[in-house]
């Protein structure tokens, strides 16, 4: 039976992209998302829940999402689902689910007070072309950079 393993989701980042660089020389952004819901219950009331969730974007992707956007502002995002587990210093087993971000897409980045939340594609927006096949790696579960990208240059930057 085949598989999937999509994500896709748009939310505010809930702190400041954080850029790293592995011992292997391949560099990582680490952010969270808050996703909004509001919804009305039987009776009337209106009610909204918050889920925060965590990503992390590899290469250059992660370098263009660090580069131009901050704490607050919103992000379309697809990937994957991946499970981290460790032991932690008192030897319990920890676990924690992440997304890895694939593509992206800029919302709102035409500037403006508010805005209207609309981005077309190609403008604002970059995936990766991944070459040879092979997406993971083992050392941080990294999509493979060594391709060429699609979509997205510095002049293409809308803001």
């Amino acid at each position: 039976m085949p598989n999937l393993n999509k994500v896709m989701l748009m939310g505010n980042l809930t702190r400041d992209v954080e850029l790293k660089t592995t011992t292997g020389n391949q560099t990582v952004a680490s952010f969270s998302l808050a996703i909004n819901r509001k919804f009305r219950l039987k009776d009337g009331e209106d009610r909204e829940e918050v889920t925060f969730v965590d990503c992390e974007a590899w290469g250059k992707t992660g370098e263009v999402i660090a580069k131009y956007v901050s704490k607050g502002k919103p992000l379309y995002v697809e990937g994957r689902l991946k499970l981290d587990s460790w032991e932690d210093k008192d030897g319990q087993k920890r676990s924690k689910m992440r997304v890895v971000v694939e593509e992206f897409q800029f919302i709102d980045s035409r500037g403006g007070a508010g805005g209207s939340g609309e981005s077309s594609r190609g403008e604002g927006s970059y995936a990766p072309s991944h070459s040879g096949g092979g997406r993971g790696s083992s050392q941080g579960g990294g999509s493979s950079q060594s391709g060429s990208h699609r979509g997205i240059s510095e002049e293409d930057i809308p803001f």
